[in-house]
């Protein structure tokens, strides 16, 4: 049986001077799984999404990416492996107005050299990568590659977002409440197209979401609340 590509053991994490905000004992997300986790706010997502980057460590308990105790890093190292292998998707997209869609997509190459092997062994070079990724998710006039991610829509912004976080093939996929901006119809497309690009990846997606209706459309659906047993009304 094959290793999974993430797995939580008895992780505690609480804010300094706080109670537990999550306390779970066991999670485990599969290599190639595409898994819903609700998560409202308030649940801990934020927080625990955060843990699963490496950008915090836990209390107590055991993180582990691709067999690699996060845990065991220092913070330099967390961050590169997290560049190496992880894709975030964020809420409200996080890209930088200033620079070209082209720009925002190839970000990821320029700070992981992993990442920029990958795109250039698949598609032969950063650029074609970036570009056959962005035509894969509707975005394929080469027009829009020098145009300013300020100058784009809701919807193309989500889509450069996706197209950024699954560049040089990482093995994790996170996505934090990507569609909340969207109507249904654009919501289950986008999902369609996210759930393509990772299985052509061979990406794992973990997708949190308060929005319920979409739970049926992964491959497993679980909620935030009933693994967490320090599930509280505070705030991620």
């Amino acid at each position: 049986m094959s290793q999974p590509l993430i797995e939580l053991h008895d992780l505690m994490f609480a804010w300094p001077g706080q109670p537990p905000l999550l306390d779970i004992p066991a999670f485990h997300l599969d290599a190639g799984e595409a898994l819903f986790l609700k998560g409202p706010s308030g649940s801990g997502k934020t927080t625990l999404l955060g843990l699963l980057g490496g950008v915090n460590v836990p209390g107590q308990g055991r993180i582990q990416l691709l067999g690699q105790d996060l845990g065991s890093l220092g913070q330099g190292a967390r961050d590169r492996f997290r560049v190496d292998h992880t894709g975030y998707i964020f809420q409200q997209f996080n890209l930088l107005p200033f620079l070209s869609v082209r720009e925002n997509v190839e970000l990821p190459c320029r700070f992981s050299h992993t990442r920029k092997a990958r795109a250039v062994q698949r598609h032969g070079s950063v650029d074609q990568a970036a570009s056959t990724l962005l035509a894969h998710l509707g975005l394929g006039d080469p027009a829009l590659l020098t145009r300013r991610a300020d100058s784009l829509s809701i919807g193309q912004q989500q889509r450069v977002a996706a197209a950024r976080a699954l560049i040089g093939q990482p093995e994790l996929v996170i996505a934090d409440e990507p569609t909340s901006a969207l109507d249904a119809d654009t919501r289950e497309a986008f999902i369609g197209l996210l759930f393509d690009e990772c299985r052509a990846a061979g990406a794992s997606l973990l997708f949190v979401s308060h929005d319920q209706s979409l739970a049926p459309l992964f491959d497993r659906h679980l909620s935030l609340a009933q693994l967490n047993r320090a599930a509280t009304p505070r705030e991620a």
